[in-house]
C-alpha cells in the first residue's frame, strides 16, 4: 500500500534529496547552532579554471535517503571555504564589526519579541556572528556571501512598528534579519554587505556550463552524445524540479513591496513554473495554462530564459517523441517564441536544440514546430501583452489569425495576421485593397468603442491590440466594453478633390458624420436637422413608414438639446458639480436635504423636457427627410459634406483642452484645440470661428512636458494645454509638419529652421508614400518608439 501524500513528503523532507551531491532536506544539527554550509554544488564561479568534468543528476526526492554516487570534480565540491562553529579569532580582514540584534529563528510572528544581541563580523567571504566580542567567543553562525546573495535596506514601517531599523541579508539557506536603533549604523552595514556581494564573481549553474560545452563541441557528435548521456539535467524528467536551471538571487529585491499577482521570489517561481509545465502533459485544455505561464514571464522578465531552458530540457529525449504530452511542450515553446526573445546564449542553445530535433526526427510534428519556432524568433518583437486565448489557439496549430477591421461606409475587411504583424502592415494592405494608394491623405487604424477612440501606432503589434480588447471585455461588463479595430482618415490633407464614387468619399462622409454626432461641428440646430435628414436619405433612400430609423443619438447631437434646455431651466443654476455638492451636503448641513431634493426634481424635469424635445426634433427631421424625395445616396452624401464644409475648421482634429497662457497663468480656460493641415486654431466650445490661429511657419517649438501637458511656442508666446491626449496632439502636429515639408521643399527648409519637434518626438521624415499609421503612444500613455507618418 503506497504511503499517504503527507507521510511521503515528511519522509522526503527528513531524509533529504540529492542534487549534484548536495543534500536538500534537514541536515544534521550542528552542535553549536546553525552554521551554514555554503559550498555550492550547483554553482561555480564564472572565472574558475579547469575542464568541466561533470555528471549531473536531476533533483529528485528519495524516500530512502540514499545518495547517488556520482563523480564530481573537486572544484564543484568546495568552491568556498566552509566555516563551522568555533571560537572567535582576530579577523585581520574584517570589514565591519559591531553589535546587532538578530530576529529569533523562524521569524517573529504576531506580537513583537525583542531580538537577541550578537557580535557580528563582516569579512570578504561571509557574515559571522558570535556570542560576544571577546577573543575566544564562540562563533554561532555563518552566512557565506556569494553574488546571488541580496540585502534589503531599512524601511520606515519596521521602525514605526518596532523602534528598530532593520537590515535583511538573504543567503542560500538562511536569512539574517538584523536590527539596530540607529539609522546610520543600519545604512553602513547595508552598504558594506552590498559591496561585498557586488565584489563576488558571477556564478554559473551546471546548465549554463553545459550550454557552453555544447556550443564549443557542436561540431563533434560523439562528444555531444556523451554530454547528453552523462548529464540527466539536460534531458526530460517526470520528477519535480527543486532548484532553478539558471542562477537567481536568493530572497527578493524587496520583500516588503507587494508583488504583482502575489508572486514569490524568482527562485520559487521558477520551480513552480516547472510544475505547471509538467501539468501541461495531462491538461485537457492547455490554452489557459499556457497563457498563465506567458503572463508570469511577462510580469517577471528574468524568468524568460529559465522557461526556455526548462522547455528545451523537457523536449530533449522524451519518453514518447511526438506524443500528446511531448507536443504540449512544443506548443508552449511556440507561444514563447512569438512573445519573448531569449538572451543570446539561451537563443544559441535553443537554435541548436531545434536543429538537433529536426535532424533526429525529420518530417515529424516536432520538426514542423521547430521550423515554425526558428522563423518566429527572427521576427519576434517586444510585446505589451501576452497572446490572447484566440491567438494561442492558432499558434499551437501554426496558423495565422483572422482580424476583422471595420471601415466606415464599407463592409468590414478580414485580414490575416500573425503574432508579428504591425498596424502599419495592416494599414498598407487595406490601402491597397480599398484603392487608396493615390490619396494624399493619411490613414490609420483606430481602437474604437462606443464612446472612446484612439489611433494605433504603426509599430504596434495588432496581436497586442486584440489581447487588450480581450482583457477590457473581461474587466468591463458594459456596452462600452465592446472594442473593435477601425480603419479611418488620420490626417486630412486634401478633402476637396476626393471623387464622389470612391471608397475614400464614403470614409470621409462617415467621419464627417461622427464629428457632427460628437458635437465637433459647431452650427445651428436647423442645419443639424438638415444633416440628420440627409443622413436618413443616404441610409434608406426615400421616406417610407417601413424604413428602419436609427436611434436619435445616432442622427442628431443630443448634447445640443441638453445645452439649450439647461440654459432655459429655472431654479438652481446647473453646473457639472451641482449633483456632487448636493450629495456631499446632504446630511451634513441643515439645508443639504433640501438642496439635494431640488436637484433631483430639476433633473427629473430636465429628463421629461428632453423626451418631449427629442420627439419634436425627430418629427422635424422626418419632415425634412420627406422633402428629399428622389435624391440618390451619392447626392445625399455630397450634400451632407457640403454643409459640413461650411464650417471653416472642417478637416481639423479637435481636442478638448484646458488652456494656460503661461506657467504662472491664471485659472485654465476650457477650449477646443484644432490641429489642421495648415494651422493650429483655438476655439471656444460651440463657436464656429476660432479666436486665435497659428500657421505652422509661426510655430517655433512644441512638445510634451508630462503625461498631460502640451506646450506650444508661437513667437514670444508660450502656450500650455492640459489634455489626456497630449501625445496624439504632438504626433498629429508632427505628421502635418512632415507632410508640408515633403510637398514643398522650400517650406520644409523654413520649418526646419523654426520648429524643433525633435525635443519630444522623432524628427526623421519618412518618404511621401508612407501615409499610413501614426506612431502614436500605446494605450498606457507612454510614447512609443518609431518614426511618424506624413
Amino acid at each position: 500500500m503506497p504511503f499517504p501524500g503527507g507521510l511521503w513528503w515528511l519522509v522526503c523532507c527528513r531524509q533529504g534529496f540529492t542534487l549534484l551531491r548536495r543534500d536538500y532536506g534537514e541536515p544534521d544539527k550542528e552542535p553549536d547552532g546553525e552554521a551554514e554550509e555554503e559550498s555550492s554544488f550547483e554553482l561555480r564561479s564564472k572565472g574558475a579554471q579547469g575542464p568541466l568534468q561533470l555528471s549531473l543528476t536531476q533533483p529528485v526526492c528519495t524516500s530512502s535517503g540514499s545518495e547517488r554516487s556520482l563523480p564530481v570534480s573537486e572544484e564543484m565540491r568546495s568552491l568556498i571555504t566552509e566555516k563551522g562553529p568555533g571560537p572567535v579569532e582576530e579577523e585581520p580582514d574584517a570589514i565591519v564589526k559591531g553589535w546587532l540584534q538578530r530576529e529569533a529563528r523562524g521569524g517573529v510572528k504576531g506580537p513583537w519579541i525583542r531580538p537577541r544581541k550578537y557580535w557580528f563580523v563582516l569579512t570578504q567571504d561571509s557574515l559571522d556572528y558570535y556570542s560576544s566580542s571577546e577573543v575566544g567567543a564562540r562563533r554561532l553562525g555563518t552566512l557565506v556571501l556569494t553574488s546571488l546573495c541580496s540585502v534589503l535596506w531599512p524601511d520606515k514601517q519596521t521602525y514605526k512598528e518596532t523602534g528598530y531599523w532593520s537590515v535583511t541579508v538573504f543567503g542560500r539557506k538562511h536569512c539574517y534579519r538584523l536590527y539596530t536603533e540607529h539609522l546610520n549604523e543600519a545604512v553602513h552595514w547595508v552598504c558594506a554587505v552590498q559591496k561585498v556581494i557586488h565584489s563576488k564573481a558571477p556564478v554559473q549553474t551546471p546548465t549554463q556550463l553545459l550550454m557552453h560545452d555544447i556550443e564549443e563541441n557542436r561540431g563533434s557528435p560523439e562528444i555531444l552524445e556523451q554530454i547528453y548521456r552523462c548529464n540527466p539535467v539536460l534531458r526530460y524528467t517526470s520528477s519535480p524540479l527543486y532548484a532553478p536551471l539558471l542562477p537567481f538571487p536568493y530572497g527578493s529585491s524587496d520583500q516588503r513591496a507587494p508583488s504583482p499577482r502575489g508572486y514569490m521570489t524568482l527562485r520559487d517561481e521558477a520551480v513552480k513554473l516547472f510544475n505547471s509545465l509538467q501539468q501541461l502533459e495531462s491538461e485537457r485544455d492547455p490554452v489557459p495554462l499556457i497563457q498563465g505561464v506567458l503572463q508570469t514571464c511577462l510580469d517577471l522578465q528574468p524568468l524568460v530564459d529559465e522557461i526556455y531552458c526548462q522547455l528545451v530540457k523537457q523536449t530533449t529525449e522524451p519518453p514518447v517523441p511526438g506524443g500528446v504530452g511531448n507536443l504540449r511542450y512544443w506548443q508552449l515553446l511556440t507561444c514563447m517564441s512569438c512573445t519573448f526573445l531569449p538572451s543570446p546564449p539561451v537563443l544559441r542553445y535553443l537554435c541548436f536544440h531545434l536543429g538537433r530535433t529536426e535532424s533526429e526526427f525529420p518530417g515529424s510534428e516536432m520538426a514542423e514546430y521547430g521550423r515554425f519556432i526558428a522563423a518566429a524568433l527572427d521576427k519576434t518583437q517586444v510585446r505589451e501583452c501576452v497572446p490572447s486565448l484566440d491567438e494561442i489557439v492558432v499558434l499551437i496549430q501554426r496558423q495565422d489569425m483572422l482580424c476583422t477591421v471595420h471601415c466606415p461606409g464599407t463592409s468590414a475587411c478580414t485580414v490575416a495576421i500573425s503574432s508579428h504583424t504591425t498596424a502599419e502592415e495592416v494599414a498598407r494592405e487595406l490601402v491597397a485593397r480599398l484603392g487608396l494608394s493615390q490619396s494624399p491623405n493619411v490613414f490609420a487604424l483606430y481602437e474604437q468603442s462606443r464612446h472612446h477612440e484612439r489611433p494605433v501606432g504603426r509599430a504596434t503589434l495588432v496581436a497586442d491590440v486584440l489581447t487588450r480588447f480581450e482583457n477590457l471585455a473581461g474587466e468591463e461588463r458594459t456596452q462600452d466594453s465592446t472594442w473593435r479595430l477601425c480603419f479611418k482618415h488620420y490626417g486630412f490633407l486634401d478633402t476637396e478633390n476626393v471623387p464622389r464614387d470612391s471608397v475614400e468619399f464614403a470614409l470621409l462622409f462617415e467621419q464627417a458624420h461622427e464629428m457632427v454626432i460628437r458635437g465637433y461641428v459647431p452650427t445651428s440646430e436647423d442645419t443639424l436637422q438638415s444633416l440628420a435628414a440627409l443622413r436618413l436619405q443616404s441610409l434608406n433612400s426615400d421616406f417610407s413608414t417601413h424604413a428602419p430609423v436609427p436611434r436619435p443619438e445616432e442622427l442628431f447631437p443630443v448634447h445640443a438639446l441638453h445645452s439649450r434646455l439647461r440654459a432655459s431651466c429655472q431654479g438652481l443654476p446647473w453646473c457639472p458639480g451641482a449633483r456632487l455638492r448636493a450629495g456631499l451636503l446632504a446630511g451634513a448641513l441643515p439645508w443639504g436635504h433640501s438642496l439635494a431634493k431640488q436637484q433631483a426634481e430639476q433633473d427629473q424635469k430636465l429628463q421629461g423636457r428632453l423626451r418631449e424635445e427629442g420627439a419634436s426634433v425627430m418629427a422635424a427631421i422626418v419632415d425634412r427627410w420627406k422633402l428629399l424625395q428622389g435624391m440618390g445616396r451619392a447626392e445625399a452624401m455630397a450634400a451632407y459634406l457640403a454643409l459640413v464644409r461650411e464650417w471653416p475648421g472642417f478637416g481639423s482634429t479637435l481636442f478638448d483642452v484646458d488652456f494656460h497662457t503661461s506657467l504662472e497663468g491664471s485659472c485654465p480656460q476650457r477650449l477646443w484645440l484644432g490641429v489642421g493641415a495648415k494651422a493650429v486654431s483655438l476655439y471656444k466650445p460651440g463657436e464656429a470661428e476660432p479666436f486665435d490661429s497659428f500657421c505652422y511657419s509661426r510655430i517655433s517649438s512644441f512638445g510634451v512636458s508630462d503625461s498631460s501637458t502640451f506646450h506650444l511656442s508661437v513667437g514670444d508666446r508660450d502656450l500650455l494645454f492640459e489634455c489626456p491626449r497630449v501625445d496624439e496632439i504632438a504626433q498629429l502636429l508632427h505628421t502635418y509638419l512632415t507632410s508640408l515639408g515633403t510637398r514643398q521643399t522650400p517650406l520644409r527648409e523654413e520649418l526646419a529652421d523654426t520648429c524643433h519637434p525633435g525635443d519630444a518626438l522623432d524628427s526623421g521624415l519618412p518618404p511621401p508614400q508612407q501615409r499610413l499609421c501614426p506612431a502614436s503612444a500605446p494605450w498606457g500613455g507612454q510614447p512609443s518608439a518609431g518614426s511618424f507618418p506624413i
